[in-house]
This record gives structure tokens, sequence and C-alpha cells, in this order.
């Protein structure tokens, strides 16, 4: 049995460009099915959020009744640690799932910035997934710069924000800034399932890559650390 660290935005908004709270949380399927996968496959979730307030999923994200009905019977939901009081030394796998929550504050998050340098360089799976990437932001390598730079990734696409119908309402978009910290952005078809593996980093670009991306840690969980 592996330990496996899910780690949620616990913002319940993201701040518009004109200052709208717009209401978000956590997607959904990006929490659900990895967790399943997970599960399924015999580990153990523990799940973490900033200040370890019980994150909420976005709404939009339970019109699907499979998730719906599902995500209320996950307990490690409502029972969150801090997550300043993790070491990421005690996690096999680090998983961070997306939703706009995370561009609001694990972007910004130092503690979440050191998990995930220390994940890293660590050598264990870390899958990022969708709006997830926004925690790469927080992160700082020895010299200041991103401990990602020159990584191939990928993440939720500017394309898929405007037909989302928020990108002209967006402070910031996720594919530029990810750009702009140096890393290598590999842009998959809008919507489709797009998985990017490099090292011990797994991404994913949407909710579809999901799926896809808890399978990929699964095959890296059984390959030995260096």
């Amino acid at each position: 049995m592996a330990d496996i660290l899910f780690v949620l935005t616990g913002s319940k908004v993201w701040t518009l460009n004109d200052g709208t709270a717009h209401p978000t949380g956590f997607w959904a399927e990006e929490a659900v099915v990895p967790y399943r996968a997970f599960t399924e496959a015999g580990h153990r979730v523990t799940v973490a959020t900033p200040a370890g307030v019980v994150p909420v999923a976005d709404g939009a994200s339970l019109t699907d009744p499979a998730m719906a009905e599902e995500l209320p019977k996950i307990t490690e939901f409502r029972h969150p640690l801090v997550l300043a009081e993790v070491d990421p030394g005690d996690y096999d796998v680090v998983y961070y799932p997306g939703g706009h929550g995370p561009m609001e504050d694990l972007a910004v998050d130092p503690d979440s910035g050191r998990l995930l340098t220390r994940a890293l360089a660590s050598g264990r799976p870390l899958g990022v997934v969708c709006h997830g990437p926004a925690a790469l932001l927080a992160a700082r390598g020895e010299k200041s710069g991103s401990p990602f730079a020159g990584y191939r990734v990928t993440g939720f696409t500017n394309a898929e924000e405007a037909q989302a119908g928020l990108a002209d309402r967006a402070p910031w978009l996720l594919q530029d800034q990810l750009v702009e910290l140096g890393v290598e952005f590999e842009e998959g078809e809008p919507w489709a399932p797009h998985v990017v593996v490099d090292r011990n980093l797994v991404t994913g670009q949407n909710p579809a890559s999901s799926g896809p991306v808890a399978a990929e840690l699964l095959k890296l969980l059984r390959v030995p650390a260096a």
C-alpha cells in the first residue's frame, strides 16, 4: 500500500480582473477519478489544503450526476490536513487536481511551493492537472528561479479558457504564466485527454486528462525512485 497526498485548493472563489468573486473550488472529476483509481489499486489517500479548510467542489463540476453522487461518499475530502504541517517525504505520490481555485490560493502559497519543490526533487511521482499547475508558480529553487524551468508540462490552455468564457475576465492566463516560468508548454486539442510525462512529473491538460494522469502515476509508483 502506498500513501498518496492530494493537495487541494481551499478557495471558494477566483477573483477576476474586474474584482468579481467568481464562485469556484476544485473540479470534482479531477479529484474523484484519481481518488478512485488510487484506492481501487489498494493505496491510501490523504488530503491537505491551505490552513486545513474543508475544500469545496466547483458547482459546475457537480452537474455530472456521477460526480455529485460519488464525491460526498469520500470522507477524506472532509478531513484535510493543514498543508503547512505536511511533510511530502511521508508520501509516495503527490497529486494536485485543478479547478479555478488554485489560481486564487495555491499560485501564491509558499507552503505549497516548498512542498512542490521538495516533491519534485525527491524523484517520487508528482502529478498536476488542469489549473493545478498554477501551484507551480509558487515554487522556488535554490537560486530563486523555478525548479520546474526546463520541464515539459501541460495544463489548461488559453484556448480552453477562451472557450470556457473566462479568458477575457481572467487576471492572468495559466498557459502564459507557465511559459514565463520557463517550462516547455505542450498544448493538445481543447478538452481532449492530453498528458505529458517528464521524469517524475506528470501533468494533464484538462478534466478529461485526470484519469490518464492517475494511470501514469500508478506506473511510476511501480518504478523505484532514483
